[in-house]
């Protein structure tokens, strides 16, 4: 089997001190934002501190701009030397394009996959599927089931997420990252449950993220939730712990993960 995964998620926001700027913020249930720095500088320790790879994710409701994005991926892909997921207001095959062509080895895509399905084949068609990664965001509701939501986490849509993640797979999706918005930022543990339930389902690699807030946490990740990789955002922005810490904790739970000396 290979090596388990270990990944910063940084989203990214305009910052509210300075409009001109996107900077990395954490949330709570994909609100509750708290600025925490520049992607660039984080990226550089993340990577110092042996990180397999990161995942950037624009989360402002206003500033879409894939080309705002693409130049932050510019500045961050030209300082760091790890595979790079970005997503975030991604509406075109063309938007694939100009994100990979700026340092980007991964796309996420949430809304317009939902939204426009078919993106998935092609962009999986002309890219590859190694390039596609399938976003999805879900709820529990008072029927106690969860339901997929798009446009951050503000639309319901009637989708389960592990049908959800079955189709991807098939349109051609070559990864899936999970995340339950009422886990994101409490750090109180995954949703191994659900993540399990597609894990077994799926042949791609599934990764998981929302609620890390003890290594616990991701151990159990790993070993109930059958994730490949776990992502986490608050966990490494509000914890006194970095990546060789926690990755060793993982590693001496018998879970195959890489360890930097």
């Amino acid at each position: 089997m290979s090596k388990r995964r270990l990944i910063p998620k940084l989203q990214l926001k305009t910052s509210h001190y300075n409009p001109s700027k996107m900077v990395l913020v954490t949330t709570k249930q994909f609100s509750d934002f708290i600025e925490i720095g520049d992607a660039v500088s984080q990226s550089k320790i993340f990577q110092d501190q042996g990180a397999d790879e990161l995942i950037f994710i624009n989360i402002d409701r206003v500033n879409k701009g894939i080309d705002i994005l693409a130049g932050i991926i510019h500045n961050v892909s030209a300082e760091i030397f790890m595979p790079i997921t970005v997503g975030g207001g991604v509406q075109t095959e063309q938007d694939f394009r100009t994100l990979l062509s700026n340092g980007a080895d991964k796309i996420s895509i949430n809304t317009i996959a939902v939204n426009n399905p078919d993106i998935i084949n092609n962009a999986s068609a002309k890219y590859g599927a190694q390039c596609v990664v399938v976003s999805i965001d879900y709820k529990q509701e008072a029927d106690e089931k969860c339901y997929v939501y798009i446009n951050n986490g503000s639309t319901k849509t009637k989708l389960s997420p592990i049908d959800w993640a079955v189709e991807c797979e098939q349109r051609g999706a070559g990864e899936l990252l999970l995340c339950n918005i009422d886990r994101d930022g409490m750090r109180y543990g995954l949703d191994n449950e659900i993540c399990n339930a597609i894990a077994t389902q799926v042949k791609i690699p599934v990764i998981t993220s929302g609620g890390c807030g003890l290594a616990k946490h991701f151990i159990d990740g790993f070993k109930q939730g059958q994730a490949d990789a776990v992502a986490s955002g608050t966990f490494f922005a509000m914890q006194d712990q970095n990546f060789m810490q926690t990755r060793s904790q993982i590693k001496n739970s018998g879970i195959n993960i890489r360890v930097y000396s």
